[in-house]
């Protein structure tokens, strides 16, 4: 070899590797605005489905039950009667209106009630629940509850109180593949959710979180003292007008 030549090396794997640093750092911002694009568009758009459906969906086939049908109808809150929202309140989360996706004290609370034994006591709130109903997977892992706070942030930040509440009603499963107010309302008591009475409102919310298990059109002892339980409470927070946008 001649002392005027020269060695090339390859360039290509330096390269290679710096696109896909940027590609790496890229993507977190490319998710974050997307994430923030879908939220503000379900602001106004109702969604036609969610990841639970999808997921339940899923399951169903994966078990061979290729004739299972997710019953869904949307319905916008004034169509749906307001003692549902409320019963929904008073059943899961009493501090809806006055915290900003996360309440603190019921953390507090469920964190020391766990720590003394017994059965263990979560604290989601509702704005949690639709971030995981509507955008996520089912399962516990730090990534789900990561991305279940962002979007809880989100959903905070760019819809009302009363939007959260609205897709809340309309995604949330009251029975095996029955996702919503109207969808329950028509299956269990062949009316429309416009019509339920206060009472029926909070059996569908007393079998929350719980609906496969529990049943609001024919309740056992259980789904029965928790309704009443969860009546009593609505009439103590001051009945739908709690809810009212101040």
């Amino acid at each position: 070899m001649g002392a005027d030549e020269v060695i090339l090396k390859p360039a290509g794997a330096p390269r290679r590797l710096r696109r896909w640093l940027h590609w790496l750092f890229a993507l977190p911002l490319l998710f974050a605005v997307a994430s923030v694009l879908q939220v503000a568009v379900l602001r106004i758009v109702d969604p036609p489905l969610s990841a639970m459906m999808v997921w339940r969906y899923a399951e169903a086939w994966g078990e061979g039950d290729w004739s299972f049908r997710v019953r869904h109808e949307w319905r916008d809150l004034a169509r749906i009667a307001p003692s549902l929202p409320i019963s929904m309140v008073a059943a899961e989360d009493q501090r809806f209106p006055l915290h900003h996706g996360f309440d603190l004290q019921a953390i507090e609370q469920a964190r020391d009630h766990n720590a003394r034994g017994g059965r263990l006591r979560g604290a989601s709130t509702i704005s949690q629940q639709v971030a995981k109903n509507l955008f996520l997977w089912q399962g516990r892992s730090w990534l789900r509850k990561g991305l279940e706070a962002w979007y809880t942030v989100l959903i905070e930040a760019l819809w009302s109180k009363q939007r959260i509440i609205e897709v809340y009603a309309n995604i949330v499963e009251f029975g095996d593949g029955i996702y919503g107010a109207q969808a329950a309302a028509r299956q269990l008591w062949g009316k429309d959710a416009a019509r339920l009475t206060a009472a029926e409102s909070a059996r569908l919310a007393a079998v929350l979180p719980s609906p496969r298990r529990y049943d609001a059109r024919q309740p056992g002892p259980y789904v029965q003292r928790r309704a009443a339980w969860i009546q009593r409470q609505t009439r103590q927070l001051g009945g739908p007008g709690y809810l009212a946008a101040p």
